[in-house]
């Protein structure tokens, strides 16, 4: 009896993008229909049933993680559940994946330096389905869902609003089903863990790859050079076209890590590629055999450097050149990966733009502009018009700031050394530009420096705003208020240039998927049992069918007690957090957000010393009428932002004093919860009853954690500032607090206090005084701050805003007292809140700046 030998198909190969639709076919034909047929049969997803769950759990205890039933503790079953949800999550992946390939749409590509996800085994839950019988399933192995998701770190890869926007658009855009994919960096270092000691912050390393990470599928395999330093040289080809080659370089490499992306309701689950750094070559033998043992590494810790750590410091000249090293590589890779997956369609390279949309999430990916257009003309041979056609048809850019001093700034030079030929496309750009401008205004020599795009300096700064407004075919600010003044102000000459058709606005957003649904999980069930279906979390807009239960004293019962509920579980984290013991029947007041100048904790604080000497002054009859405050502060200050961390020193020592002084009768306690992150924002935001946004008006270009209050309904304090206008719009006057001067008068004011003696707001002067009287610590210790008051002439107006501020307090505290309508109010904020879903901001940014359709994506299920 012969036996036939079966040797493997010798048609096994990798491909970096997927197979395309034709190529798929020749493919199909080469392999035997048993083979085909048993592929299918076994290529099938798992089911999200009980018992499927508790298979996988299982399985993954006792062959992912080597252990069993008797050495597994919570954080091994966090590992095991992760990895049971992954299973389900890469099957969605895959197919959208083959399924993107096969339609081959136009994609978008959001590029951001920051994605702050968070956690991600219970947003998976959620937007899978799977959240009923993961919980009943690993609570038959032993096991409280609660106690699981807890063993999560936060994926902590950005600093505050601009990488949850990102994080909260990469949502919508999957739940949309449109095709997309992230682009960012897979720091190693993602932003610093804070502690306080004596009051002070203190910054620690924030590891969070200390453990095996299942929500990210390593790409070992897709390696892309990335070059630095080197020279340029020229020559011309067959047309007598001259060209230009970068050589001699020093080359990093980078390596994906895929994070997959699901959709809340639909199959479509899409991509964030984070890239990580790694040298050449790692380990230099030589070297080491004669005793060069630093020297041995130091390429390897050179290159590692790039992706270490969230923004490195500035501060010095070496973190500016880490930092531009950053965004190069970022950009230079993610664009290797783009143009690739383009390439592979066969298309002509006109078809470009039709094909890409790249989204450019403030200025950190600017030199993606500069890229394409080095690819286009270096490498692919394109004439220059044409290239910078292609480029300015593709990309867009998203303006987060009306702040001067926050417009990145590039040393000429720097950028020479590090990129050469990069430099010279740039003053190439520059030049064809600023040759128009000449043309449309021939005898203002003016407007020509304002435009450049180089700004003339010793040295020269490359402005790389500038830069992404001239290369991009839209720009757009993120609220209405900051739309109209970027118009207005810092880039009012490139209106008058190009026309306002470039410029518009698209407001921020959030998901209500995150930050209801999942933050909030009562309030999400009585909205549900409410409107009689979870639609809502697809349409936002269906809230407003909450009105009708306004004046429904059963319903408003219900909601107060789900609002009660919440602020007792965040009493429950300041106590273990803290230490502080708060009374959940007190008025919360919250402010959680970065600590900046501008975002005005200062002003804050010095508003609570004013109510607790107010307190002091009452007898015991008086303070009982008064409403007590739980004032609650939370954020990071920039390592390097002296000034915003002396605001943290001074609300911790303030917060010393108030706490301990039993004669106010517990009728104020200042809290500051260390380390804020996502996770803690999903237990602070649905406990607060009033939050502070009390930014100088015209200072905040949006903000999103306003959003996120308001849609948990609490009720906002703020300036008319960024979106505070356009929620203030839709939930109306009386049900938010608004105070201080309007943008309008802001220059004027800083003028008086420039050049005039303005005097000090008479409440702020008294509270100034019992600081430095060393009512609240070494009033030394203070004094800078103190300073910005006066030697500083008080920029960001806090003494013009304090009486204003102070009033619309007492308006809060008497709004408070009548319970019934402090209810009222709540419902009606969360009830007119649709216009603030990420998924309207993502439709338009798709309908009018993207020109992208939604693909929907169907996934093999077992049966």
């Amino acid at each position: 009896m012969s036996t036939e030998v079966v040797h493997p198909p010798k048609h096994h190969k990798r491909t970096f993008t997927g197979y395309a639709k034709h190529i798929i076919k020749k493919e199909q034909a080469k392999w035997s229909k048993e083979t085909l047929a048993l592929w299918e049969k076994y290529g099938v997803g798992e089911s999200d049933d009980k018992e499927a769950i508790q298979k996988s759990f299982i399985r993954h205890v006792t062959t992912t993680l080597a252990r069993s039933m008797f050495n597994i503790d919570n954080f091994s079953a966090y590992q095991a559940t992760a990895h049971t949800v992954r299973d389900r999550l890469i099957q969605r992946w895959n197919d959208t994946q083959q399924t993107h390939t096969e339609v081959d749409p136009k994609r978008v590509y959001y590029l951001s330096l920051e994605f702050l996800l968070g956690r991600s085994l219970d947003n998976a839950l959620l937007n899978l389905g799977l959240k009923e019988s993961c919980g009943e399933g690993v609570k038959e192995l032993g096991f409280r869902m609660e106690d699981i998701l807890d063993q999560e770190v936060d994926a902590a890869l950005g600093n505050g609003g601009l990488g949850r926007l990102a994080a909260c658009y990469m949502d919508s855009l999957a739940t949309l089903d449109y095709p997309a994919w992230g682009y960012g960096l897979r720091y190693t270092y993602g932003i610093f863990q804070q502690r306080l000691k004596d009051g002070y912050q203190v910054e620690f390393p924030d590891y969070w790859l200390n453990f095996d990470n299942p929500w990210e599928i390593p790409r070992l395999d897709i390696v892309i050079d990335v070059k630095f330093c080197g020279s340029v040289s020229r020559y011309t080809d067959e047309q007598e076209r001259v060209r230009h080659v970068w050589e001699g370089t020093e080359i990093v490499q980078a390596i994906a890590y895929d994070v997959p992306i699901p959709g809340y309701g639909t199959k479509n689950c899409i991509n964030i590629r984070l890239w990580s750094s790694k040298p050449e070559r790692q380990f230099d033998l030589n070297r080491f055999n004669e005793g060069q043992y630093e020297q041995a590494v130091q390429e390897q810790m050179k290159a590692e450097n790039i992706t270490a750590v969230l923004y490195p410091n500035d501060n010095h000249m070496v973190g500016k050149e880490l930092r531009l090293k950053q965004q190069y590589f970022w950009v230079a890779a993610s664009l290797h990966d783009i143009v690739r997956r383009f390439k592979k369609s066969q298309r002509l390279w006109t078809e470009f733009p039709n094909q890409v949309a790249i989204q450019l999430n403030d200025t950190h990916p600017t030199l993606a502009i500069v890229e394409l257009q080095r690819i286009l003309v270096d490498l692919e041979g394109l004439d220059w018009d044409d290239a910078w056609g292609i480029v300015t048809r593709t990309f867009a850019f998203t303006n987060h700031t009306i702040l001067p001093e926050a417009m990145e700034r590039w040393p000429v030079p720097m950028v020479s050394y590090l990129l050469p030929r990069h430099m010279q496309i740039i003053f190439d750009i520059n030049l064809f530009f600023l040759q128009k401008v000449e043309k449309a205004y021939p005898k203002d020599r003016d407007i020509l420096a304002k435009l450049s795009i180089i700004e003339e300096s010793s040295p020269q700064f490359v402005r790389m705003a500038h830069l992404a407004i001239v290369g991009s075919h839209r720009v757009n600010g993120v609220a209405e208020l900051h739309s109209s003044l970027i118009k207005t102000t810092i880039f009012k000459d490139f209106v008058g240039f190009y026309g306002d058709k470039k410029f518009e606005n698209k407001t921020n957003g959030i998901t209500p998927r995150r930050w209801l649904h999942q933050a909030n999980p009562k309030l999400s069930d009585l909205i549900t049992e409410t409107l009689g279906n979870k639609d809502w979390l697809k349409n936002l807009y269906l809230l407003k069918g909450l009105e009708k239960c306004v004046n429904k004293k059963d319903f408003r019962k219900r909601w107060v007690d789900v609002k009660h509920s919440n602020k007792a579980r965040l009493a429950k984290y300041i106590e273990k957090s803290t230490g502080i013991i708060v009374n959940p029947n007190a008025l919360f007041d919250v402010q959680v957000k970065r600590i900046h100048e501008y975002k005005r904790q200062f002003m804050n604080i010095l508003s609570v010393i004013h109510r607790y000497n107010a307190l002091k002054k009452m007898d015991t009859k008086e303070r009982k009428k008064s409403v007590p405050r739980v004032v609650i502060f939370g954020g990071k200050a920039a390592p390097g932002y002296y000034i915003a961390k002396l605001v943290i020193k001074l609300i911790n020592s303030v917060a010393e004093v108030v706490n301990k002084d039993i004669s106010i009768d517990d009728t104020l306690k200042v809290v500051f919860i260390p380390d804020y992150n996502v996770s803690v924002a999903e237990i602070i935001i649905p406990a607060s009853d009033i939050s502070q946004h009390i930014s100088t008006a015209g200072t905040e270009a949006s903000g999103t954690s306003n959003m996120k209050f308001v849609l948990n309904g609490g009720l906002i304090l703020g300036t008319v500032d960024g979106a505070n206008i356009e929620i203030h719009e839709e939930i109306g006057d009386e049900n938010i607090f608004m105070f201080g001067h309007l943008a309008d008068r802001i220059d004027d004011l800083r003028h008086a206090h420039r050049y005039r003696n303005v005097p000090m707001d008479p409440a702020l002067q008294a509270v100034v005084n019992d600081i430095e009287s060393g009512h609240f610590g070494d009033s030394r210790i203070f004094a800078p701050l103190i300073n910005t008051l006066t030697h500083g002439k008080d920029y960001y107006l806090i003494s013009d805003d304090f009486e204003s501020y102070l009033n619309a307090q007492i308006l809060v505290d008497e709004a408070y007292k009548d319970q019934e309508g402090w209810s009222k109010k709540s419902i009606l904020c969360a009830a007119n809140m649709g216009k603030f879903s990420s998924d309207r901001a993502i439709k338009e940014y798709a309908n009018q700046i993207w020109n992208i359709e939604p693909v929907l994506v169907e996934t093999k299920q077992c049966s």
